[in-house]
């Protein structure tokens, strides 16, 4: 397919806003629905979103044992990811939460030499450090604030960081919207049967809820199709842009994430919060610049440095870039 760069970056452009609404929604519902009904909508209603067009798309839905066994794994890391991404959210202003994540890319560069054997010289390694720095300004104004559950956004990079090791290999073989459809399928046959023993147990923080109002069943329906339709955006900029051109931008989600968070909770980052993220951007833009200046002086270009996100999870089928975790 012929490269159409303008059209990619319009798509990013599109995630990167998408995405950090889509958590911002997540946040408000945090206080309507318990945490276990909320992360299941989230996936129940993927599933029902993307079951129309693998059905008029026709796409494979079937795979060998050691492929799903991969698919199972990358959906119970996205579990993990999505539920301390909203854990978190109950308790950190939205930018804050979101720029805590966008440490993953420094995780994803250490993973990378620890597991795959990817070569990280100096520069990347002290880009890392820079990067985790800042990350440590946004954290520690929020620690003193609200005790651990400042940390809850560093488990939700670490899950997101896993996650996108495995969506490497499975991207390989299997379609974006099918690999969507059955994480969705995959996460509801676990969190269905869940919520149904909680309900049983009669747990007040467990246990669903019938939505008080309509609005929140209009809130849940919106999460849901920010989440699933954010990456599906993300996804389609990356048959049109090369990742180098739009990896850049997912920084946007950081200042859209601010604005965001200031309209529908008047939330806005402290002085040490927000000196922190600019290190982090700025950590994460070098890695990613030199890793195109890199690319273009070498004959095999190495993998360009995964850039994350915001609202409920990643899922792009292209191992060269990494959306943060959208509701």
């Amino acid at each position: 397919m012929t490269d159409r760069p303008l059209l990619g970056i319009l798509l990013m452009l599109g995630f990167c806003v998408i995405a950090p609404t889509g958590d911002g929604v997540a946040k408000l519902l945090g206080t309507r629905l318990p945490m276990a009904e909320l992360v299941a909508a989230r996936f129940v209603l993927q599933a029902l979103y993307l079951a129309p067009l693998v059905w008029l798309w026709r796409l494979p839905l079937r795979y060998d044992r050691r492929m799903l066994g991969l698919m199972a794994l990358r959906t119970a890391l996205h579990m993990v990811g999505i539920t301390a991404m909203f854990l978190a959210l109950r308790v950190l202003p939205l930018a804050d939460c979101i720029a805590i994540v966008f440490v993953m890319p420094f995780l994803l560069l250490l993973m990378g030499r620890l597991f795959l054997g990817e070569e990280v010289g100096p520069h990347r390694l002290a880009a890392c450090a820079a990067g985790f720095a800042g990350t440590l300004l946004v954290v520690q104004p929020n620690f003193a604030e609200v005790g651990a559950p400042a940390l809850l956004p560093l488990a939700v990079a670490l899950s997101f960081a896993l996650f996108m090791l495995v969506t490497r290999r499975v991207a390989r073989q299997v379609d974006a919207v099918s690999m969507q459809f059955l994480n969705g399928l995959m996460a509801s046959a676990v969190l269905l049967p869940l919520l149904a023993l909680f309900a049983a147990t009669g747990d007040a923080a467990l246990a669903p809820v019938r939505p008080d109002d309509a609005t929140v069943i209009w809130l849940a329906l919106l999460m849901g199709a920010l989440g699933t339709g954010g990456h599906l955006l993300m996804t389609a900029s990356l048959r049109y842009a090369p990742a180098a051109t739009l990896a850049p931008m997912q920084y946007l989600e950081i200042p859209v994430a601010t604005v965001v968070g200031f309209a529908m909770f008047r939330d806005l980052p402290n002085g040490p919060a927000a000196a922190g993220i600019a290190v982090t951007v700025a950590a994460g833009l070098y890695v990613i610049l030199r890793e195109r200046r890199l690319a273009r002086q070498s004959p095999t270009p190495p993998a360009p440095a995964p850039v994350p996100p915001g609202a409920a999870g990643p899922a792009s089928p292209a191992p060269t870039t990494a959306a943060g975790p959208a509701p």
